[in-house]
């Protein structure tokens, strides 16, 4: 029996797969301009730790992916 995440329709799936890549794009942009600005080095680890748990997010979600066909 499949679950509920494998039912999914493909481009919901990809979705799913595409909304931590756009956060990961976000916070980088994020510490690029902590770094040209000099802010605190505490916001550039909250971003940096935001695009580790991204990075796992899209890979949960691309591991769903090859898992429905």
């Amino acid at each position: 029996m499949a679950s509920p995440q494998q039912a999914k329709p493909l481009n919901e799936l990809v979705h799913d797969a595409r909304a931590p890549l756009n956060r990961i794009s976000m916070n980088a942009e994020l510490i690029k301009l902590a770094l040209e600005n000099d802010m605190p080095k505490d916001k550039a680890l909250a971003a940096l730790d935001k695009i580790i748990a991204n990075c796992q997010a899209c890979s949960d979600s691309l591991q769903l992916i090859s898992e429905s066909k």
